[in-house]
């Protein structure tokens, strides 16, 4: 077993699953309450298409975990090690970007680079 890639499958899946709840709970409620684009003859696609959109994102990361949980149950060979890199860079970059939009705030940067860090540890070849 990996306990490194179980600590960044965990991570991930619980930060999506966080993602998702709050974002519904606390963000998109507020959005919808807006006067939205009308696209389509009326904002009912706006609103689906954001919600779409947020979800979407979640489900991303939880196919994310879900890999990384089954690395954890394999020796790591060259195609789990290019899988397991990709995710790393995926996970830096969102790091960066969300420290960089919210100037810090939104601590979700903490997660993507403990992802990124506990990912790139446990691809390395034992």
């Amino acid at each position: 077993m990996n306990w490194w890639l179980m600590l960044a499958g965990t991570v991930i899946t619980v930060t999506a699953i966080a993602h998702s709840y709050l974002g519904e709970r606390h963000i998109l409620i507020r959005l919808f309450r807006k006067d939205l684009p009308i696209l389509f003859g009326s904002d009912w696609f706006t609103r689906r298409t954001l919600r779409f959109a947020w979800h979407l994102t979640t489900l991303a990361w939880i196919g994310f975990g879900q890999m990384l949980f089954s690395f954890a149950q394999i020796p790591i060979d060259r195609g789990a090690k290019l899988a397991c890199d990709m995710i790393v860079g995926a996970a830096v970059l969102s790091g960066i970007l969300t420290f960089g939009a919210t100037d810090g705030r939104h601590r979700a940067w903490i997660a993507f680079f403990l992802v990124a860090f506990a990912t790139y540890m446990g691809a390395i070849p034992r």
